[in-house]
């Protein structure tokens, strides 16, 4: 089973500020659509409380310190774990062939030491956050897909980006 991250970062690797994301990207959203549809998504609780409900066409497996507390909330799209290690055996008996690990902060530092792969948007931002991505070598990572796309800034909160998709470097 492939691990792979899925963020969107600002140059400081910004993810957020008091739960939401401090621009808005349509395109990543889309991108994040078409790579995660079908699939397992692993998130905090906070991040599935910040989206809301379950994503149409996948499942939540949503890491929390009181699963037992959630139980009532549990349905065929949202499963909570109390450990990383139940959370994978869950995915590894569902024969998964790549889970996508979407946030928050501190589940990115959780899996980063198991990502195969990281899926990033790498978003022209520098500013106020409370939630950052782990600091990562590039020199452990081969960017396999690059996709540079730049908005015209005449629009107000409009950032340039570029989607990058890396595969971790299998000698490190």
């Amino acid at each position: 089973m492939i691990i792979s991250l899925v963020a969107a970062i600002g140059k400081g690797r910004e993810l957020g500020f008091q739960g939401k994301m401090p621009w808005h990207l349509p395109e990543d959203f889309a991108r994040f659509r078409a790579l995660t549809m079908g699939h397992y998504l692993v998130m905090g609780k906070k991040t599935f409380a910040s989206i809301g409900k379950p994503l149409p066409g996948r499942i939540s497996l949503v890491l929390t310190s009181h699963p037992q507390q959630e139980e009532m909330n549990m349905s065929e799209e949202v499963k909570y774990f109390n450990s990383i290690d139940a959370l994978l055996a869950f995915a590894k008996e569902s024969n998964t062939r790549e889970l996508f690990v979407v946030g928050g902060g501190e589940i990115y530092k959780l899996f980063y030491p198991l990502a195969k792969r990281m899926y990033l948007t790498h978003v022209d931002y520098e500013g106020e956050a409370d939630t950052f991505f782990p600091d990562y070598d590039l020199k452990e990572w081969l960017a396999f897909c690059l996709d540079v796309n730049y908005k015209l800034p005449a629009k107000r909160g409009t950032h340039t980006y570029s989607f990058v998709s890396y595969e971790r470097i299998s000698c490190y």
